[in-house]
């Protein structure tokens, strides 16, 4: 199959990209503003049902109305169904298709599955789709396996095979999404090890990123990691024990959360704590009854992220690494921005640095606005929501149902905003014309800073 790459006839990889996700919030808003989607009968309407659906796809879990109770079985089923179309994306499910019935892959379409797992050449993508979807389908069907055996006993067979589906597809996706119905997400079975340390292993796989993970599978040694491999393990376990002894520290006492728990369930609920905010959405523990430091430092976590090509959002786990890496390169005094006997160079930096100004930019400017249309509500409370849709993780301090008609809207576009991420947007709304060399090469100037 032949198909132009004259970008004045077709879509760039990014833009193709943007409007593979819209396409899919459209058609899940139409599916779920059907009568049958609800319990009681009645359209969720197109404002509620484009932020579930939003939600869904951009695997957050910020919810307007509780998905347990208000969706019918048909509603949650399309939730889940968008849940796993938008964690492995449109382009892998329909590469994998292809591959399935024997079809060709043509260079655009290796380019635009280049794009979407953040390649850095097309070299090997068709490849690593089918791990993706075989990978994903091994640790989502591992998953719901382990969950039954919590879930059967206490449901009956059809329920517990249902639910622990549902809940493990979302964990992997990093989705957050749960149907325990009343707001409750997993907060009963905040002592339970079953289901916490499952769903934490959904996550964190979920969240590594899939190159990583075929990586891992097929080196299985760190030192013969890629480079890029190797900074996202040590950045994601560095957060992990960072956030696990603050949150343990900031909640110790905390007699609305685990303060009054036997040690075994503070370290489980602390465990959970400490991952969930890398954009799974799930909860263990109240949220709203959390300490100050412990939100402080959830906001923390919601922006950064997963890591790149993963289901997560935030600025990811690397883009942090590298800006640590430069701050220590610069208090050394070295020009060079060195990680594991390797030099970075200069474009990945600019790129990192990008990444977290139009980041904050769009957060910030997004929080004003929501300051001014949610009156009613807490200056924490919409910096929390704020940083949460962006970061694509779900949780709430609980205000998401009160948002206004125009909060609800905005919500929604920093949710796909944060799945796709900034350059991605940034790519998609750039001059499609050709990138041209940089011929000429100004002097030096010197411009002081700090």
């Amino acid at each position: 199959m032949n198909v132009s790459l004259n970008p004045n006839k077709a879509l760039k990889p990014a833009q193709v990209i943007v409007f593979s996700f819209l396409s899919v919030i459209a058609i899940g808003t139409v599916l779920l503003m059907l009568p049958m989607s609800t319990v009681n009968g009645n359209s969720a309407g197109f404002v509620n049902s484009l932020f579930t659906s939003t939600s869904a796809v951009c695997v957050t879990g910020l919810v307007v109305v509780d998905t347990g109770t208000y969706w019918s079985v048909f509603g949650k089923t399309i939730i889940l169904l968008l849940i796993q179309v938008g964690g492995l994306g449109l382009m892998t499910l329909t590469t994998t298709v292809a591959i399935l019935l024997g079809k060709k892959i043509g260079l655009r379409n290796r380019i635009l599955m280049q794009e979407a797992f953040n390649q850095f050449s097309i070299a090997g993508v068709i490849r690593l789709t089918k791990y993706v979807f075989i990978s994903t389908m091994v640790f989502e069907s591992l998953g719901a396996l382990l969950l039954s055996f919590r879930f059967i006993p206490q449901m009956g067979i059809k329920n517990g095979i249902y639910y622990a589906i549902f809940h493990s597809v979302s964990a992997f996706c990093n989705a957050g999404f749960d149907i325990m119905g009343n707001g409750a997400s997993l907060t009963g079975y905040v002592g339970d090890p079953l289901v916490n340390f499952v769903i934490i292993g959904l996550i964190i796989t979920g969240g590594l990123g899939f190159a990583v993970m075929v990586d891992l599978f097929r080196t299985q040694k760190f030192s013969k990691l890629t480079l890029h491999s190797k900074l996202v393990l040590k950045i994601t376990g560095v957060l992990l024990g960072v956030a696990f002894v603050l949150f343990f520290i900031f909640e110790y006492n905390n007699p609305a959360t685990i303060g009054n728990m036997p040690i075994f369930e503070k370290l489980t609920a602390i465990s959970f704590q400490a991952v969930t905010p890398r954009t799974a959405g799930f909860n263990t523990l109240d949220m709203a009854s959390l300490t100050t430091p412990s939100k402080v430092l959830t906001m923390l976590l919601m922006f950064i992220g997963g890591s790149p090509g993963s289901t997560a959002g935030g600025v990811k786990t690397t883009t942090i690494g590298l800006m640590f890496l430069t701050i220590l390169a610069v208090a050394r005094g070295v020009d060079d921005i060195e990680f594991s006997k390797r030099r970075i160079s200069k474009g990945t930096i600019n790129k990192a640095l990008a990444v977290i100004f139009v980041s904050a930019a769009v957060v910030f400017v997004m929080f004003l606005l929501l300051t001014y249309t949610e009156t009613g509500l807490a200056f924490e409370e919409i910096l929390f929501e704020t940083l949460s849709a962006f970061g694509t993780v779900g949780l709430s301090l609980g205000i998401t149902a009160e948002l206004s008609t125009v909060g609800r809207l905005m919500i929604t576009i920093l949710m796909f905003f944060g799945r796709l991420g900034p350059l991605t947007i940034v790519l998609a709304l750039s001059h499609p014309g050709h990138i041209k060399k940089q011929l000429i090469r100004y002097p030096e100037g010197k411009i002081i800073v700090g």
